[in-house]
């Protein structure tokens, strides 16, 4: 008898993994609570859950950022837009035959175990019962608020919200956050306010979008190895962006010393040099309208943008099983739930270079690959001592900040996808 999977939110991590299940002989149905095919890249989605504005682009170049079995089409963009991005999708589910699979309008309230099986219950009442289950609900619908903005007087609006620039002409408006969402917002609004302020509490790199012609992944990609210690490479990044920027101090921002997740953009220094956006360091206090920051200046603005990230949830999960452990996630190799058997997430990660979609295939295949039984989990022990070690590596990589609990090394990660594969074959 052919087993069934169930798969949560039909955005890139959702649809790769029914792909990768479909072609391993599963049944597969992907609930949907939206209408559309491609999750937070459809501009306006009707699920409310996409954090896409009007000006977005992926910030990974087109050549190395569509599935691996399945490449962009010949003329798209070399950073394609949103709009790009949802063809692509709604392309990819009709050609493996995905769409008919897809329940649109399906909210999932709730999992529950049934036996060796799960039983998925929707917010009209109905419950299914399947073999097997994967999370794609992903980790940037659930916006996570500064603290300090409490005290704002004036509009407030999380980055989730955002959406075109021309709702704030002739504004005052502060950007909080220098992260790819805030660099891309503050350089979309600055043509049209009557001035716009980028904080940034943490130091950042902004590396150009180009270097030599190219875009900045190759030039890197030629210059780092795998065997490069972290301290050389962040030397690295910093040389070739002060060949292009300058320093960043000159800006108004501070280098960092340490690893940090990359940020680039086409027009941001541009836009700073031009005295389009100035940059304030982080905010000590905020009364009314009027945001104190920490160098001692102040300022009166009249709207304040926070890109200050998400947090994660998992509300459908049972009582007491969500893997959430702080900011990062209690999953064995970022997907495998050690206390929920035949339950996989996807999608739960913030990759520190390379391509987001790219990774998720990377997780498609093996999940597809234990569900199949080509793959077998270690003991439950042996999954938790890993969960461990791994969280202990991040902390020594990755800035103690919020904003890197998801955070993911591409090298080593696919390495121990391979070790999992290599054991198995």
């Amino acid at each position: 008898m052919q087993k069934r999977f169930a798969v949560i939110g039909a955005g890139a991590g959702g649809l790769c993994a029914a792909k990768n299940l479909v072609a391993r002989g599963f049944e597969v149905t992907i609930f949907e609570v939206g209408s559309c095919i491609g999750g937070l890249w459809v501009y306006d989605n009707d699920s409310g859950l996409s954090p896409a504005y009007r000006s977005l682009h992926i910030n990974s170049e087109a050549r190395v950022s569509s599935f691996g079995d399945f490449p962009f089409p010949d003329g798209i963009s070399l950073y394609p837009d949103h709009w790009e991005m949802r063809r692509y999708f709604e392309a990819y589910a009709a050609h493996f035959d995905l769409t008919r699979r897809i329940r649109f309008n399906s909210r999932v309230v709730a999992i529950e175990p049934a036996g060796a099986g799960i039983t998925v219950r929707l917010d009209d009442g109905t419950e299914e019962q399947f073999d097997g289950l994967v999370v794609a609900t992903g980790h940037q619908s659930i916006p996570r608020h500064p603290p300090e903005v409490a005290s704002f007087t004036g509009e407030y609006l999380h980055a989730h919200s955002y959406r075109v620039p021309e709702v704030f002409t002739g504004k005052r408006v502060m950007v909080i956050g220098p992260g790819n969402s805030g660099v891309d917002i503050a350089a979309d609004i600055c043509t049209v306010t009557e001035r716009t302020v980028l904080c940034a509490r943490s130091p950042v790199l902004i590396m150009p979008r180009m270097m030599f012609g190219v875009p900045n992944s190759r030039t890197l990609g030629k210059i780092e190895k795998p065997w490069m210690p972290w301290p050389l490479r962040i030397w690295a990044r910093a040389f070739l962006t002060r060949v292009f920027h300058g320093r960043m101090e000159q800006w108004g921002f501070r280098t960092p010393k340490t690893r940090t997740h990359p940020i680039s953009h086409p027009t941001l220094i541009s836009h700073i040099a031009w005295q389009r956006v100035a940059v304030r360091p982080g905010i000590r206090a905020i009364a009314g309208q009027e945001v104190h920051f920490v160098d001692g200046s102040t300022e009166t603005f009249d709207s304040i943008i926070a890109a200050t990230g998400y947090v994660t949830q998992f509300p459908y999960l049972p009582p007491g099983a969500s893997p959430l452990n702080g900011t990062r996630l209690d999953l064995y190799n970022r997907i495998v739930h050690p206390s929920l058997p035949n339950v996989f997430f996807i999608g739960f990660f913030d990759v520190s270079g390379g391509s987001n979609i790219r990774m998720m295939d990377d997780q498609a295949e093996y999940i597809a690959a234990i569900a199949g039984g080509a793959i077998k989990l270690p003991a439950r022990d042996t999954m938790l001592a890993a969960i461990a070690a791994d969280h202990a590596w991040a902390e020594k990589q990755f800035p103690d900040s919020p904003r890197y609990g998801l955070e993911l090394d591409p090298f080593r990660y696919r390495k121990l996808l391979a070790r999992d594969q290599a054991r198995a074959a």
